[in-house]
């Protein structure tokens, strides 16, 4: 797997890049993303906002589907089991699960420094060729 491809998805990642996102590590349908929440972050009940954490693992998906074909995203889902808070640093781990023709499964877990489980994500891919 060349890191470097991966590794400019993510810089060309806007959306990541405007989370002050680091890409934590990747490998063979795997990656590893991670960002603090601020203030900025929050909903109306002053914990992180869901969108936000989708979009976290979202980026944690693609970075893991795209280690050898260019994929794109077909169906996510999201369960959210604790809220993210305020200065949390929440990482998002994505694994791939089964391949399916020409779409994979991800499953992709966020968790907060404490290693408490936040949201559990759902990826299916569909690979597109070429790199």
């Amino acid at each position: 797997m060349d890191r470097t491809h991966i590794q400019n998805l993510f810089k060309q990642d806007h959306l990541m890049q405007q989370l002050e996102a680091s890409l934590i590590d990747c490998n063979d349908h795997y990656a590893k993303v991670a960002f603090t929440v601020k203030e900025q972050h929050t909903q109306g009940h002053g914990t992180c906002h869901g969108g936000v954490i989708f979009t976290l693992a979202d980026g944690a998906f693609a970075m893991a589907c795209n280690t050898e074909t260019a994929s794109v995203g077909q169906h996510c889902t999201i369960s959210y089991l604790k809220p993210g808070k305020i200065g949390d640093t929440l990482t998002a781990t994505a694994i791939f699960k089964a391949p399916s023709g020409r779409s994979e499964i991800y499953d992709i877990t966020v968790t907060n420094q404490h290693d408490e489980i936040i949201a559990e994500f759902r990826g299916i891919s569909r690979m597109v060729g070429g790199k």
